[in-house]
């Protein structure tokens, strides 16, 4: 499969062109070529401030940023991704299958602090909007595709996720994005290129590079039989490569000889909370003027939309977190696909519409920012850390390197880069030197007490307080 893909022919065809539109507005030309990268670069910056100040002002969302260290500290340093958050000694490639992630190693031996795997995640999804600008912009000129951009880049889905810690899926976007402007521009092999490391960013993306690659057969099917069928390879491969990683691989690593999300995946059916369904699919397609399904490509979105209302997960029903970031560029660059073909129509409404289409898009994501949270790099309180901050960081600071901590959310981020840290409640045989509980709400009670619960015949006192923060340790 891979030798008859080097031979595959590209098959590039130039896009129709509308009359007055000039050459140079597009991908080739001078003056728009730098736009694509310009427009990265000013999201990179606004995304990474983003998440590294939420993550200086102690606002770890969850328990996903430890767990991803904890990988990839054990990548940087030559050893099994093990992430003990996930029970002690867990490897990571048994939960999910992320490998990609070792990507981020070398960078994280230099700078081993959670901020690099954030600056790294901020990079990817910048990097995503140069694909979905410039291929928008191939194909409606320079204006038109700044605006896709534009609105790509401050679209809801990309900006929570910037604002969630960190997941591997910061991988897949960029992949698809370039995926999917390789369709655009006729690039069959590029296109099949950049979809197939999908396999390895998480297991139910093969399916999504089944998508793509239906997209590529049924665009190639008249010009190309022959790259057509190659498409058709590449889906199986994408199906068959999702079977083998959820019965065989993932098991393999996993404790258990089992993949712990059966029971997510499916259950719910599609009518379970169906109008925040409905609503989820709204805030998708309605930035798109709804002219997105129109286009082939979004055919791309339906594995992600498919498992995720069909799982009996209520997270995965919503427009929280990370979980629609990968349908982003997807959405962008059908809206593209859709514009060119629509100015096109024999409708003189459809015409019209199509071509305002791109202007409205940037204007409803630029107002629809006001409640985002890149809207926070207007405040100032997003750049001040609190008197209370600074406290549960000296407290934390108090733990020595290479400690035994049994943690939650607030304290995780501050320990996994020099600490084995495992998750309060599931240490199983191990019995931490010490407990760093974040308290505030008083959930643990008297955290004394607490302690001999999690572990009875072990004495823990408390060695310090700060602003509901207590870091507890085990007396010899």
């Amino acid at each position: 499969m891979h030798g008859a893909l080097l031979t595959l022919p590209e098959n590039r065809v130039a896009s129709p062109s509308i009359p007055g539109q000039k050459a140079s507005q597009g991908r080739g030309g001078a003056p728009g070529r730098r736009d694509p990268h310009l427009l990265a670069a000013a999201l990179f910056a606004a995304y990474a401030a983003v998440s590294v100040l939420r993550y200086r002002r102690m606002e770890t969302l969850s328990w996903d940023l430890g767990i991803f260290e904890q990988a990839v500290r054990g990548y940087a340093h030559l050893r099994a991704p093990v992430a003990d958050l996930k029970g002690p000694g867990a490897n990571i490639l048994g939960d999910h299958f992320s490998p990609v992630t070792a990507l981020l190693a070398p960078f994280y031996r230099l700078f081993p602090t959670p901020v690099t795997l954030l600056v790294a995640q901020a990079a990817l999804f910048a990097l995503s909007a140069i694909p979905v600008t410039r291929g928008a912009a191939k194909l409606l000129g320079r204006g038109a595709g700044l605006a896709v951009g534009v609105a790509y880049g401050l679209s809801w889905g990309i900006q929570r996720a910037a604002d969630f810690d960190f997941h591997e899926i910061c991988f897949a976007v960029p992949l698809i994005a370039y995926a999917l402007e390789a369709v655009l521009d006729r690039r069959w092999r590029a296109a099949l290129c950049w979809a197939l490391p999908l396999v390895v960013v998480k297991e139910d993306l093969g399916l999504t590079l089944a998508a793509i690659a239906l997209v590529v057969a049924l665009r190639a099917r008249r010009g190309s039989p022959r790259t057509a069928a190659y498409a058709l390879g590449v889906a199986a491969f994408g199906v068959v490569a999702v079977v083998v990683t959820l019965t065989a691989v993932i098991p393999a690593f996993n404790s258990t000889g089992a993949y712990d999300y059966w029971g997510k995946t499916t259950g719910a059916g599609p009518f379970t909370a169906f109008g925040t369904k409905v609503r989820t699919l709204l805030w998708l397609l309605l930035p798109t003027g709804l002219l997105a399904v129109r286009s082939p490509l979004f055919l791309a979105a339906v594995p992600t939309l498919g498992w995720r209302f069909l799982s009996s997960d209520d997270h995965y029903w919503s427009t929280d977190w990370h979980y629609s970031a990968v349908l982003t560029p997807v959405l962008a660059l059908a809206l593209a696909d859709a514009v060119d073909s629509g100015r096109r129509s024999a409708r003189p409404w459809l015409r019209s519409y199509a071509r305002q289409l791109p202007a409205a898009a940037a204007a409803a994501a630029l107002a629809l920012t006001a409640s985002l949270p890149l809207y926070s790099l207007t405040e100032g309180a997003t750049y001040r850390k609190s008197p209370e901050v600074a406290a549960r960081e000296r407290m934390l600071a108090a733990v020595p390197d290479g400690a035994t901590v049994e943690a939650n959310v607030g304290p995780i981020s501050r320990l996994t880069s020099r600490c084995r840290v495992f998750w309060v409640g599931d240490t199983r045989e191990v019995v931490p030197r010490y407990l760093a509980l974040d308290n505030v709400s008083g959930w643990a009670g008297n955290p004394v007490e607490y302690a001999r619960a999690l572990h009875p015949g072990s004495r823990y006192a408390v060695v310090g307080v700060a602003y509901g923060y207590v870091l507890l340790e085990r007396q010899v």
